[in-house]
C-alpha cells in the first residue's frame, strides 16, 4: 500500500462528509481524488497544492472543444441578488458561461470611464447575468437563447432582455465583465479594495441567498464592494475596503473574515473558488474542513515534502493573515519629490507604485499593445509588472532602498520599456509606466551627463532647427557613406536605421509666406469662418511638412480657418524619453504663454502628431495639475479625427473608394482611442481593418538606438510589418504617428498615410475608373506612395 492510499483509507469517510459537492473548490488538497470511487487520480490531488507539495514539470491537459459559434443573451434585473436567484432556472439550458455583474462594478466603470460607451449595451437594470450559448452554427447556438428568452417572458416581472448578435458587440460585453478588477480598484473618490475575501463560492443554487447574506455582512463591518463573478458555477469575486494600513482596519479585516468563514461554512462553501488559499485562508481552513481533515493535509504533504521546504506557511500550518503583509501598520513609504504630480495617486510616486496588484496582463503574448518589450522577451523584469515592482522595491526594501533613484538594476529593467503608454490603457489598473520611467531617468541623471544619444534624441527639436539652416548639407552629411556612418556611430544609432531627412522648407515656413501671398490658394477668412490652431510638432514641422499641408487642405475645405502658432514652440514629447523633465517643464509652459488669448477663447487645437497630442492631454496635467491654462488647453487639444467629430459632423469629404490598413500610434490608442479615427474613415468610404498590430516597435528614438534595435524590429515583426507586406499594392497603409510610419518605410516597400493625407487625397483626386486607383506621382513627393 502506498502512502497516498494509506493516507485515502484512513481520512475516506471525512472526506466524503466534508468536502463541498460544489463545481468551483479550490480550498485544500484535492484529497477527494485519492477515492476508490474518482479513480485514485493522485495527479489530480496534486493539482492546486500551490507548490506545497511539489513542482510540475509537465502535464497533460483534457481540452474541452471550442464552439464554433457562440450567442450571448444579457439579462438585466432589479438588483444582483435576484439575478443569483434564477442561476439555476437558467443552467437547466447548459450555457457555456454564465457570468454576473453588479451596478456598484458598472458605476465605478462610468466614475473611470471604462468603457464609457460600451455601457449602452446593457440592458437596463442594476444586476445583469451575461450568458453565453455554444454551437456547431449561428442557429445552434441562438436555438437555447430564444427558449430561455421565451420561458423568461412569460414569467411575471421578467427580467430585461437583450440578444447580441454581433461578434463584435459580444467582444465588447465580455470586455466590460472583464475589467472587474480594475473597475473596482482605485476608484476616485472611495477608499482603495483589496483581495482577501476575492473568490469565495457556494452551490449555483444558493448564489441569491448567499450574495444577500454577503452583503448583510459587509454591511455589519460597514464595507464597500462590487460583486460579480462566475455565478454559473457558484463563485464570486470582489475586492474590499480593508483598512490593510492601520492597526485597527486590520483588526476589522481579520474579524470580517473569521465571520465570512462561518457563510461558508453554513452554506457548504468553499472560502476559495479560483484563487487558492495560501496564506490569506490558509488559517481558516479548520472551519471549513474541521481540524481532522487539516491534520490529513498536514500529512498528505509530508508524503511529498518530509523536509517542509516547499513553500512553507501556506494552506497548512500556515502563517497568520496578519503576518507579512505588504503593508500593514508600519507601512510608511518615503515621499521622495518628484517632478511630476501624479494626481490620480494623491501626487504620491510611491501610492502611485502601489497601482500593480500582480493580474500580469502585461505577460500576454499577443493583442492590444502592453507589454512590447515583453512579448518579444517574455522576461518577468521586463513586462509592466516586474517593472512596477522593482520600483515599489526601489522605495520599499533595504536592498534597493539604499541606491534610490540610482539603482541599476530598476535602470536596467526599464531600459526596454518602450514608453508606449500601453498599459496605462491595458492594464486594469492603468499602471503608467512611460511617466515612471521619465520620472526615475529624470532622478538617475541629475547631475550627471546623458549618453549622447539622449541629447541627439531628446533635444531634436533644436537640431531640427539648427539644420533649417542648409537642410541639404545636413542630409548629404547624414546619408553620404562615409559620413553617415560616422553621424550613427557617434549618436549610437543603429548601423542599420536610415537617418529621417529634414524638409528643405519648414512647414510653418511654408504657412508664413502663404499667409502674406496675395495670390494663395485659399479663400479668405471672414467674420462666419470658425478659427482652429494647427500645431506645428517638430515632426511634421521639420521632417513631412507634407502631412501639415494637407491638414490645412482639408480644414479649408470643411470651412474654418487655420491660425499656427507664430513663435517656434515645442511640446517636448522626446524629453519625456530621456527624463529631460526641468526642460519638459520649461517648454511647456512657454506654450502656455504664447497660446494665452487663443487658449482663453477657447480656440481649438489640432495635434496631428499623437504622440505630441497626448503630451497635452496626459503629460500637461501632470506636471501642471492645478494650473487652469493647462486645464483648458488639455480639453481643447484635439486630434485631427477629434476635430472633425466634435466640430465638423456634417461635413462628407468626398468618397474614397479603396482598401486601407489603420495602424493606430500606441499614444493614440491609449489616451486619445481610435473611435473617432474609424468613423472618419468609414464617413470617408474607405474599406479599412484596424490592425490589432500593437507597438510598432520604432518608438520615437528607441528604434533608432543601436542597443534596441533588435526589440524594435522584432515588435514590428510581430504583426505590423508582416500584415503591411501581405497588403495588396493599391491598399492604403494609414499611421498618424511619425515613428510608426518611419518603421513601416524603413523596413517594407510601402509608404504610410496620415489620416489628413488620405482625405486630402480624396479632395483633390476622388475614385478613377472601377477599380478606384489613384495616380502615385503626386504623392511620391510626399513621401507616401502606396
Amino acid at each position: 500500500m502506498t502512502p497516498a492510499s494509506a493516507l485515502r483509507d484512513k481520512y475516506a469517510d471525512l472526506i466524503r462528509q466534508r468536502f463541498p459537492k460544489i463545481p468551483r473548490r479550490v480550498s485544500g488538497y484535492n484529497l477527494d481524488e485519492l477515492l476508490p470511487e474518482n479513480g485514485f487520480s493522485v495527479a489530480r490531488a496534486l493539482v492546486g497544492t500551490e507548490g506545497t507539495c511539489g513542482i510540475i514539470l509537465e502535464a497533460t491537459l483534457e481540452l474541452i472543444d471550442n464552439p464554433r459559434a457562440r450567442s450571448l443573451l444579457v439579462l438585466g434585473y432589479p438588483d444582483i441578488y435576484q439575478a443569483g436567484d434564477h442561476i439555476a432556472e437558467i443552467r437547466k439550458y447548459r450555457p457555456i458561461g454564465l457570468e454576473g455583474i453588479d451596478d456598484v462594478l458598472i458605476d465605478a466603470m462610468k466614475l473611470k470611464r471604462i468603457h464609457p460607451r460600451d455601457l449602452e449595451i446593457l440592458p437596463k437594470g442594476k444586476g445583469w447575468l451575461l450568458i453565453e450559448f455554444g454551437g456547431n452554427s449561428k442557429e445552434e447556438a441562438d436555438a437555447p437563447a430564444g427558449e430561455l428568452m421565451a420561458e423568461l417572458k412569460s414569467q411575471p416581472n421578467a427580467p430585461t432582455m437583450r440578444l447580441v448578435d454581433d461578434p463584435e458587440k459580444e467582444k465588447v460585453v465580455w470586455e466590460i465583465r472583464d475589467s472587474g478588477l480594475g473597475a473596482s480598484a482605485r476608484v476616485p473618490n472611495q477608499p482603495d479594495t483589496w483581495e482577501g475575501w476575492e473568490d469565495s463560492a457556494v452551490s449555483p443554487d444558493d448564489i441569491g441567498k448567499y450574495l444577500r447574506d454577503f452583503r448583510a455582512l459587509l454591511n455589519k463591518h460597514d464595507y464597500l464592494c462590487t460583486l460579480y463573478g462566475h455565478f454559473g458555477q457558484g463563485l464570486v469575486h470582489t475586492r474590499i475596503d480593508f483598512g490593510l494600513k492601520t492597526h485597527e482596519g486590520i483588526q476589522k479585516y481579520l474579524r470580517f473574515t473569521e465571520e465570512a468563514a462561518e457563510l461558508i461554512k453554513r452554506y457548504g462553501g468553499s472560502l476559495s473558488g479560483e484563487h487558492g488559499d495560501g496564506q490569506s485562508r490558509g488559517e481558516l481552513l479548520p472551519r471549513m474542513f474541521g481540524d481532522e481533515l487539516v491534520q490529513a493535509f498536514r500529512e498528505f504533504k509530508e508524503i511529498w515534502d518530509p523536509d517542509w521546504k516547499m513553500n512553507p506557511g501556506k494552506i497548512v500550518r500556515p502563517y497568520r493573515r496578519d503576518e507579512n503583509l505588504r503593508y500593514g501598520e508600519h507601512y510608511d513609504p518615503p515621499q521622495w519629490q518628484t517632478y511630476l504630480k501624479y494626481p490620480n495617486d494623491k501626487e504620491s510616486f510611491s501610492y502611485a507604485m502601489e497601482r500593480c496588484v500582480g493580474v500580469g496582463k502585461c505577460r500576454r503574448h499577443e493583442h492590444g499593445t502592453m507589454c512590447p518589450s515583453y512579448m518579444v522577451t517574455r522576461e518577468e523584469k521586463h513586462s509592466t509588472r516586474g517593472r512596477a515592482r522593482l520600483l515599489w522595491e526601489m522605495l520599499n526594501s533595504n536592498a534597493l532602498r539604499k541606491n534610490g533613484w540610482r539603482d541599476e538594476s530598476v535602470k536596467d529593467a526599464l531600459d526596454l520599456c518602450l514608453a508606449c503608454k500601453g498599459c496605462k490603457a491595458d492594464c486594469p489598473m492603468n499602471v503608467d509606466m512611460a511617466t515612471y520611467k521619465a520620472e526615475f531617468l529624470s532622478h538617475y541623471y541629475k547631475h550627471r551627463l546623458r549618453p549622447i544619444h539622449a541629447y541627439a534624441f531628446g533635444l531634436i527639436h533644436l537640431w531640427a532647427q539648427l539644420a533649417q539652416l542648409s537642410p541639404r548639407l545636413v542630409n548629404f552629411v547624414n546619408h553620404a557613406g562615409i559620413t553617415s556612418g560616422l553621424v550613427k556611430k557617434l549618436i549610437g544609432v543603429a548601423p542599420q536605421r536610415q537617418m529621417p531627412e529634414f524638409a528643405r522648407e519648414k512647414f510653418t515656413t511654408w504657412f508664413g509666406r502663404r499667409e502674406k501671398t496675395s495670390n494663395a490658394q485659399r479663400p479668405t477668412p471672414n467674420a462666419q469662418q470658425r478659427c482652429v490652431i494647427l500645431w506645428p510638432d517638430t515632426f511634421n514641422n521639420f521632417f513631412h511638412p507634407e502631412t501639415a499641408k494637407a491638414a490645412v487642405e482639408v480644414l479649408e475645405d470643411a470651412g474654418f480657418h487655420v491660425v499656427v502658432p507664430e513663435v517656434d514652440l515645442c511640446c517636448g514629447r522626446p524629453l519625456y524619453d530621456y527624463g529631460m523633465l526641468d526642460t519638459a517643464k520649461r517648454w511647456l509652459s512657454q506654450i502656455l504663454t504664447a497660446l494665452r488669448s487663443e487658449i482663453e477663447a477657447g480656440t481649438p487645437m489640432i495635434g496631428l502628431e499623437p504622440s505630441c497630442t497626448a503630451v497635452f492631454r496626459d503629460e500637461l496635467s501632470e506636471i501642471f495639475p492645478q494650473n487652469e491654462q493647462a486645464i483648458r488647453l488639455s480639453q481643447q487639444t484635439f486630434t485631427f479625427a477629434e476635430f472633425f467629430k466634435r466640430f465638423a459632423p456634417e461635413y462628407e469629404p468626398p468618397k474614397l473608394t479603396r482598401r486601407a490598413l489603420l495602424h493606430g500610434h500606441c499614444h493614440h490608442k491609449a489616451i486619445m482611442k481610435l473611435d473617432c479615427d474609424t468613423e472618419l474613415l468609414e464617413r470617408l468610404g474607405l474599406d479599412f481593418e484596424v490592425l490589432d498590430s500593437g507597438c510598432c516597435g520604432m518608438a520615437g528614438a528607441f528604434g533608432f538606438e543601436k542597443n534596441h534595435y533588435d526589440v524594435s524590429v522584432a515588435c514590428g515583426e510581430r504583426m505590423l510589418l508582416p500584415e503591411v507586406r501581405r497588403a495588396a499594392k493599391d491598399t492604403l497603409i494609414i499611421a498618424d504617428g511619425f515613428s510608426c510610419r518611419e518603421q513601416i518605410r524603413q523596413l517594407t516597400d510601402r509608404r504610410a498615410l496620415h489620416t489628413a493625407q488620405a482625405l486630402q487625397m480624396a479632395i483633390n483626386e476622388g475614385p478613377r475608373g472601377p477599380s478606384g486607383n489613384l495616380p502615385e506621382q503626386k504623392y511620391v513627393a510626399y513621401g507616401s506612395r502606396v
